[in-house]
């Protein structure tokens, strides 16, 4: 997607995403958008664009460090229930409590323990979210593993990019197989009828944040939707569904 295209047709979301808010405001609505996916695979870039135009005061992006010795004694999804959102509000996840089944579990972050009650007990947080009204979505971003190869690369060598570098960067790629592992037992045991997983396949950016913005307004209804922008590819997002995985929508 060339660079002058990409722009006009961002501005274009931007601005149906400010309808959009208006409306989450207007009707004390709540929103949550989580964001998961492999290191590097865009979360900071597509939350960027979803929230670049809309008003501070009534959206937030929540980035969670290490837990404390504090949080780490409570039960897990509490230090997350503070961040959710009240009436009126959107909150941004970049990443959420699905860490536990991701890299908790792949680094022995957690114990198997801690991993099986988590496995049984998000069913019950989620319905309890959705049946309070919070509308909750989810996003899986995907990225192949030579294209994930580049951009840890790329961070290694960015000075504007520091900030990213983690010692579990270093990681992703010798850990692969097991985070396709932990990624697939979520998709599988987790994407409930009420909070399904979608997945974005972002080894190109610009059309990854394009129909992720796309597809989440699609998702909604608001005050002056035009239907006709909303259109994305679906070779880029879908549902989860074992046809994901034969699409090529799902890297291995």
């Amino acid at each position: 997607m060339k660079n002058k295209i990409y722009l006009k047709e961002l501005y274009k979301l931007q601005v149906e995403l400010v309808k959009f808010q208006k409306h989450v405001i207007d009707n004390d609505l709540q929103v949550c958008v989580i964001f998961e996916g492999r290191d590097t695979a865009g979360k900071d870039g597509i939350i960027k664009r979803f929230a670049e135009h809309l008003s501070p005061r009534d959206m937030r992006t929540v980035a969670l460090g290490v837990p404390s010795d504090r949080e780490k004694k409570s039960w897990y999804f509490q230090r997350y229930v503070p961040h959710l959102p009240s009436g009126g509000e959107i909150v941004f996840f970049n990443r959420s409590w699905y860490n536990r089944i991701g890299v908790e579990k792949v680094m022995r972050f957690c114990t198997k323990e801690q991993h099986t009650h988590f496995m049984d007990e998000v069913g019950n947080f989620e319905q309890m979210l959705t049946h309070s009204g919070i509308k909750l979505i989810k996003y899986y971003l995907d990225i192949s593993k030579d294209e994930q190869k580049k951009r840890l690369k790329s961070r290694k060598i960015d000075p504007l990019k520091q900030w990213k570098l983690s010692p579990i960067d270093d990681q992703a790629q010798r850990l692969w197989k097991s985070y396709s592992k932990a990624r697939d037992e979520m998709f599988e045991q987790t994407s409930f009828v009420s909070s399904p997983w979608y997945i974005v396949h972002t080894n190109t950016k610009k059309e990854a944040r394009i129909n992720a913005i796309k597809h989440f307004l699609s998702l909604n209804d608001y005050p002056g939707k035009d239907e006709k922008l909303l259109v994305y590819e679906r070779k880029v997002i879908c549902e989860f569904d074992v046809a994901c995985y034969e699409k090529g929508l799902i890297a291995k």
